[in-house]
């Protein structure tokens, strides 16, 4: 009986909601700390960094106190200026908080380099293809008495003979020379 009167005595429902008004205060200045610790209001527009420079990327990126990461790129360009931005992220106009880091793509100086694969003795069509997968391109096809109908003897590149496994860069022009089908003399 006792126990009951004081469930519903002035008592207890006095502590209950002195202990709730705690706890409503407690998670109201949670949030208010939150929000100025979590810089809610404080929010900068990332700026259109397109082939821009590095190095003005770096200013215009310094000056709005945001940090930036540089990610190496194997897709040249050739229109647009070596080390100069091809990608952001996140993109222009986004809105960030300061101190955020802006992640770079940059086009490289060149082409990268990629290895001649081995197409000597082997058929035009096969080379062809050979030199398509590694990223070359066919040039000039010129020939040359030999049995072997279209069958590739050497290879030019820049007017010089090159062997396999030499590196050049990547969609550069590779010149074959082939076999007409007839005997040397």
């Amino acid at each position: 009986m006792r126990l009951l009167k004081f469930f519903i005595s002035k008592t207890l429902i006095f502590l209950l909601l002195k202990a709730g008004l705690i706890l409503v205060g407690f998670i109201f200045l949670l949030f208010i700390g939150l929000h100025f610790h979590t810089r809610q209001n404080n929010l900068i527009e990332v700026p259109d960094l397109y082939q821009v420079q590095l190095s003005d990327a770096n200013e215009m990126l310094s000056d709005l106190k945001l940090n930036f990461e540089v990610i190496d790129s194997t897709h040249f360009n050739p229109e647009i200026p070596p080390f100069s931005v091809l990608e952001q992220q996140p993109r222009a106009s986004e809105q960030v908080k300061r101190g955020r880091k802006i992640y770079l793509t940059l086009n490289p100086s060149t082409f990268r380099k990629v290895s001649i694969p081995n197409v000597v003795q082997v058929t035009y069509r096969n080379a062809v293809t050979s030199l398509r997968a590694v990223g070359l391109e066919v040039g000039k096809i010129t020939y040359r008495n030999n049995i072997g109908k279209d069958m590739v003897l050497a290879l030019r590149f820049e007017g010089d003979e090159i062997e396999p496994g030499e590196k050049i860069p990547k969609s550069s022009k590779v010149d074959l020379v082939l076999g007409n089908g007839k005997r040397g003399r």
